[in-house]
């Protein structure tokens, strides 16, 4: 048995869908990753060059803050909501029900390893689903050690983890799928829901895209070049949202370069490619 039949008769169980199942598991994910921050936050920085500061900030933190929002509004977001039945229905009452997908496959991308994988398996174990998560091979210290976390605190059956290059990803779309979640580039997500569509799976692509910045004459320069910097060079540029290039009115081109050097300097200091807190490219 594949393990997406076994997450499938796992679903079919019913397990996954109280209260009590759902809250229990993501207190269990948040356990997992304040109890090993410190690893994580190594594996980030083998892969990425991040350091604690921006692991935290970019990644950790929002995860956790995910966990807490889904825990929060759990109850609320599983109950019924009545809603206004039409003449033609009466004299019946409705309501409107969120139910879980089923069987979810989650495609991870490697320039946030981990914000990118456990931020959206939190939605997915909140709405009562089983997941298998695709990790990326390039965030090799990353994935390996996301995998062997989540073996440790869940069953298979309910939470896997599979690891490996594109061949990994194409055996997983073969499989039948009840939702996929993919963040990614454009071409690979055209390929993941050309998969889905001959099989009528629904899909969220979150994909990357260009960015551009647009100044004019009236701009306050200081602030611009503060957040473009910041923007920039977070996570060494490897973000998808961040800004790609810009259009300046010709009036403040040039000041607005010298206020852009000014706050790489601010920022990182004055040999910023020598700053331990600067990432790093992932791969060659």
């Amino acid at each position: 048995m594949t393990i997406f039949q076994k997450q499938q008769q796992f679903y079919s169980s019913g397990q996954t869908l109280s209260y009590s199942f759902r809250k229990e598991n993501l207190i269990r994910l948040k356990t997992m990753i304040l109890t090993h921050q410190k690893q994580l936050e190594e594996a980030l920085y083998a892969d990425l060059g991040k350091s604690p500061t921006e692991a935290y900030m970019t990644e950790i933190g929002l995860v956790l803050n995910e966990i807490s929002y889904q825990l929060k509004h759990l109850k609320r977001n599983m109950k019924q909501k009545r809603v206004k039945t039409p003449l033609s229905q009466f004299p019946s009452k409705s309501y409107r029900l969120a139910c879980p997908y089923g069987s979810v496959l989650i495609i991870c991308p490697w320039n946030y390893p981990l914000l990118l994988s456990l931020q959206p398996l939190a939605g997915a174990m909140a709405s009562g689903n089983t997941v298998t998560l695709k990790l990326s091979e390039y965030s090799h210290h990353t994935s390996l050690l996301l995998k062997q976390l989540i073996k440790e605190n869940f069953k298979e059956e309910y939470i896997c983890v599979q690891n490996g290059d594109s061949s990994v990803a194409t055996a997983l779309l073969q499989e039948s799928w009840n939702f996929i979640f993919f963040t990614g580039s454009e071409k690979v997500g055209r390929i993941v829901y050309e998969q889905a569509a001959s099989k009528l799976i629904p899909v969220v692509l979150e994909l990357g895209g260009k960015s551009p910045v647009i100044l004019d004459a009236t701009a306050p320069l200081d602030l611009a070049a503060k957040r473009i910097v910041f923007g920039k060079l977070l996570n060494a540029g490897q973000t998808c949202v961040a800004p790609d290039y810009i259009y300046c009115h010709r009036a403040v081109k040039d000041r607005l370069i010298k206020e852009v050097q000014k706050q790489i300097q601010k920022q990182y200091g004055k040999q910023p490619l020598s700053n331990p807190d600067y990432g790093k490219i992932i791969n060659e």
